[in-house]
């Protein structure tokens, strides 16, 4: 894939040229979980929306996700380390309080002699891919940029303590390759954003990988985040005439992708949509799409956060259309659970997925992030209308998703609890030998192989099974 050419000062649809998702090769299921915990059948199953759960052992790290992910991106591409000029990392999970993952993938641009790449970690809970993101969007569309592409890349190893936390966990990470003329474009002008200080979930004990969550706090501020990017999003929007002045927010767009920190949230979320649009509506129709929400006419958001009453109303009014634009975004949300900064881009990837190329073109996604503390932000992805090459490349790049979800290998919750305990007993250890299997992994993985002494860390690569030229790809050290 040939680099693009500096089109000058303000470059034309910039966006995702391609995408790579990377998720682990082992999960634990949650049926099988709700026994080992002793909790209500369906309490994780129904009551959360969730199906399986991804999680690492000791062979898998921040920096070996992100490794995995970048180089799979740069391979099925035909890329060069070359073509990149910039390169940033949204993770909240530390393993050095100094030295940043970005650094540690410069050793995959060594060959190449490139040395030239901004940008370094981006750090706030499950909001630092977003923030990478718009990084990267904001340095192609300034005068810094010097023609090359940005890579973005979103990780984290997601894990609670024993309780009843854990079963919301995940893992994973997705790289994308961010340039001009690109076949997902985002549309400028109605990027809308809100922060406030929250102690909803936080890691304040740098000596475990576990966070600090106050549940219905989270929930609230995640919930308050939503209205608050909504309402800007939606002035912004009608204003650029994305959308039209007598429309609403779902009427305008074809799918909603939110951060999931579990799905039944994120139907919640789409009801919450549902909702704005509906307060909004000047003249809503009970006998039609808002039949039986005459009593939430007067309803106030700030009040409604746990109405369960209203929540039950409004999810059920808006069921077949959270069917129709949001449900098909939840494939790696349900299947691998929590991935932290990468969950909206998995989300995103999952849509993407859902239909045929034909179908998707010209389709505009509204994504929706959060990351708690508290950072948040709403923004849109219109899918270029011609069927070229470019789109065909990026879906067929994600093809192989659906195949790694099929060749996991499910393990016991009993196994999966040990797992938990070795990485609580070693977390931060030096000098560590890792003491994982890595049969099981999937090819291409990069994986941890010692911990030295003094914390520095190697890894190696489980071979490729073929690449282009039909020879078997080595493994290669890196540290």
């Amino acid at each position: 894939m040939p680099g693009p050419s500096n089109p000058g000062p303000w470059p034309k649809d910039v966006g995702v040229v391609a995408m790579e998702v990377y998720f682990p090769s082992q999960y634990v299921d949650q049926a099988e979980l709700e026994i080992f915990d002793k909790v209500s059948t369906g309490k994780y199953t129904i009551g959360l929306g969730q199906a399986k759960m991804g999680f690492c052992s000791d062979r898998e790290d921040i920096n070996s996700l992100c490794l995995t992910v970048v180089q799979k991106l740069i391979e099925k591409n035909d890329l060069s380390y070359n073509d990149i000029g910039r390169l940033e990392v949204g993770t909240e999970t530390i393993i050095d309080k100094s030295k940043s993952t970005k650094t540690v993938l410069m050793q995959l641009f060594e060959s190449s002699g490139n040395y030239s790449v901004e940008g370094i970690d981006t750090t706030n809970a499950c909001f630092g891919g977003t923030s990478a993101l718009f990084n990267a969007v904001n340095w192609i569309e300034s005068s810094s940029w010097d023609g090359r592409y940005a890579l973005v890349v979103a990780g984290d190893i997601a894990v609670y303590a024993t309780g009843n936390a854990r079963c919301t966990g995940g893992a994973g990470a997705v790289a994308m390759l961010i340039g001009s003329e690109a076949p997902l474009v985002f549309d400028r002008g109605v990027r809308s954003i809100y922060m406030q200080h929250a102690y909803d979930f936080y890691k304040p004990n740098m000596d475990s990988e576990y966070p600090v969550v106050d549940g219905k706090l989270s929930v609230k501020c995640y919930l308050h985040a939503l209205d608050k990017c909504y309402q800007a999003y939606t002035e912004k929007a009608t204003q650029t005439g994305i959308k039209g002045k007598e429309d609403n927010l779902i009427n305008s767009s074809d799918a909603f992708v939110f951060h999931s920190p579990y799905c039944k949230l994120v139907q919640k979320s789409f009801a919450r949509i549902f909702l704005n649009d509906f307060l909004q509506e000047p003249s809503p129709d009970f006998s039609g799409r808002y039949a039986g929400l005459e009593s939430l006419r007067n309803l106030k958001l700030e009040e409604s956060y746990f109405d369960r009453d209203a929540e039950k109303a409004l999810m059920a009014a808006s069921n077949s259309l959270f069917t129709l634009k949001t449900k098909p975004s939840l494939l790696l949300a349900n299947q691998v659970g929590n991935m932290y900064t990468p969950s909206v881009y998995g989300g995103l990837a999952s849509y993407l997925l859902s239909a045929s190329p034909s179908e998707l073109v010209g389709h505009r996604i509204v994504l929706f992030s959060y990351g708690s503390g508290l950072a948040s932000a709403m923004f849109s992805i219109k899918i270029t209308k011609d069927l070229g090459p470019k789109l065909n490349k990026l879906l067929e790049n994600l093809s192989n998703i659906s195949k790694n979800l099929q060749n996991r290998v499910k393990v016991s919750p009993e196994e999966f609890d040990k797992t938990m305990k070795l990485r609580e007993e070693t977390h931060n250890r030096a000098p560590y030998t890792p003491v994982g299997s890595t049969e099981g992994l999937f090819p291409g993985t990069w994986f941890l192989t010692e911990v030295d002494s003094m914390h520095r860390r190697k890894y190696d690569r489980v071979p490729l099974v073929q690449i282009p030229n039909g020879n078997l790809q080595q493994t290669g050290d890196v540290k």
